[in-house]
Order: structure tokens, then sequence, then C-alpha cells
């Protein structure tokens, strides 16, 4: 009867180092020092710019390729690219009839799509390609390649066709309900094998597997929650736009949902590298102690104490008193 207390008091340990485990790696990686280095590289980057630009040559690249595709399954009896969108999001209304309009091409487009237009859009997403190449550039600090990596660019095109195409199949077999959990979880693997495989593509093998692989897991994780967040936001995104702008307003919302995906590529490379900076650290033996940890995040506490302290201090002084009888 002795041992039973001893056993329940030993998996009582366990459950606490657990606990005390997972708490010291939460402060670790998310430590001011740390998110500090992250902030940085972002704005080396010039997040915002880059993902705004990244979305104009998206979106220069997604008109051109939705013509095209909707011209080639229209030919093939499949349903084209407005009405994937419509079921896709659940659009009605308004929203439904702007997307109609925007991308379901009509008879003479059919039929004017030659030399001409895939050129343009060859041209296009070649475009877009070296613009997501130079993310990758930056991010890993590479010298840049420019259209010397034509090459790998079109491979890298051919892959992105293949990586749309699977993860459409997986949102129409698994996209029941309103966020479609099952196709964000099935489509999180499949996203950060594409993201690794771009990286290592696109910088024409300059970056290791292993030094992308924290990127293709964060940008997985956090693609997956942007898009059941965007099953949310994007049906009211798009019925507000279209019900106020018409068929432009479809344009506005493409453009405000490419960028927030390009803001989740960009975000996802500035962690990917700073995580991958920090292990090698790690094992460098350059790990900070856990006094150094604690004291970061006690500074971190103290100051914004003061700093509320000081608000509450100035908001009651401007308050008006009053008068007394």
């Amino acid at each position: 009867m002795a041992s039973q207390p001893d056993r329940t008091t030993r998996e009582g340990g366990k459950a606490l180092v657990t606990r005390e485990s997972l708490l010291r790696a939460l402060t670790f990686w998310l430590r001011p020092a740390f998110a500090l280095r992250l902030v940085n590289r972002f704005q080396r980057l010039v997040g915002f710019d880059r993902s705004m630009a990244l979305a104009s040559s998206a979106f220069s690249a997604v008109i051109p390729l939705v013509i095209v595709s909707g011209v080639v399954l229209a030919r093939t009896g499949s349903r084209d690219t407005a009405h994937r969108i419509i079921d896709r999001y659940r659009l009605t209304g308004g929203g439904a009839e702007a997307v109609q309009y925007v991308f379901s091409p009509s008879a003479e487009v059919g039929t004017g799509v030659g030399v001409f237009g895939l050129l343009f859009l060859a041209v296009s997403l070649l475009s877009f390609s070296r613009a997501v190449q130079r993310l990758f550039e930056h991010a890993w600090e590479l010298p840049p390649l420019s259209v010397r990596n034509t090459v790998n660019g079109l491979r890298w095109i051919g892959g992105l066709l293949v990586y749309l195409t699977a993860a459409a199949w997986l949102s129409s077999v698994l996209g029941q309900g309103r966020l479609a959990l099952g196709a964000a979880a099935a489509q999180a693997p499949l996203t950060a094998a594409f993201l690794m495989w771009s990286g290592r593509v696109l910088s024409a093998k300059r970056v290791g597997w292993w030094e992308l692989l924290p990127f293709g897991l964060v940008g997985a994780v956090v693609e997956a929650a942007y898009s059941v967040g965007a099953a949310v936001y994007l049906p009211r995104l798009f019925s507000s736009s279209a019900d106020q702008y018409g068929a432009m307003g479809a344009v506005f919302a493409l453009v405000s949902a490419l960028f927030g995906v390009m803001f989740v590529l960009v975000c996802s490379a500035v962690a990917g590298r700073e995580v991958r900076d920090e292990l090698d650290r790690i094992a460098r033996g350059e790990r900070p102690a856990d006094d150094e940890v604690r004291r970061e995040w006690d500074q971190l506490i103290a100051q914004t104490r003061e700093k509320w302290q000081t608000a509450r201090e100035q908001l009651a002084a401007r308050r008006p008193r009053r008068p007394e009888r």
C-alpha cells in the first residue's frame, strides 16, 4: 500500500516537469529579444510593402490564368473558376454576381485566347515567380540571380499549378462545413512541402532543406489558420464590396485576399529564418541561461506596468473634476 502514494507522486512529478518544460519552451521562443529580432528582420524586408508587391504581382498573374483555365474548363465541360470560388466561399447575391461577371469568360474571350494570351500568361507568371524569388533572396541574404534563374522559375510555376490543383481538390472533397477545417488540416502537410520546395528551387539550391524546415512548418500552420479565417471573412468582404462597387468590388476583395496570403508568406519567411538561426545558436552552445530569459520577461513586465501606471495617472489628471457642493 505504501508504494501507491510514491507512484502517484512520481507521476505527479513527471506531469509537473512536463508543464514546466512546456512553459520554459514558450517563454524561450516568445521572449522579448527573439520577438525584437523578428520585428527587425521584418522591417529590413520591408514586409508590408513586399506583401503588397507580391499581391499585385500575383493578381496580374491570376487574372490571365483564370481566363485561360476558364476557357479550358468550359471546353471540357467542367465548372469554371467563378463557380468554384462561389461554391468554396458560399457566395450569394451581389458577391456571387460580381465573381461570375469578373471570372467567367464570355464566348468572345474563349475564341480569342491564342498565342498572345498564352505569352502574356507566361510573362505574368514568370514575373510573379521572380517576386517570390526575391523574397527568398532577401530573407536568406543571398546574391540576386534575377533572370538567370528563369529555368527554375518555370519549374516553380509548374509546381505551383500542381499545388493549386491538389489544394482545390482537397477543398472540394473535404471542404464541408463553414470553416472547412478538414480541408485546412489536409492541406497543411502539402503546403509545408510546397513552401520548402519553393525555397529550394527559387534559391537555386543555395538554401538547404534543413534550413527551410522551420519556414515550411510555420508557413503551413499560419496558412491553415488564415484559410479558416478567410472562410468566414471573405464572403462578407465579397458581398459588401460588390454591393458598394459592383464588379470592381470582387477585384478589390480578391486583391485583399491575395495580400493576406502574401503577408502570411512574408511573415513565415521571417519567422522561419529567425527560428533556424536560433536553433543554430543553440547547437553551438549559445543558448541564453534560464535566468537571463526570466530577466528579459521581468524587465518587460516592469516596463509595461510602469507605462500603464503613467497612462492612468495622466488620464486621471486630464479628467475634469466635479465641483464641490
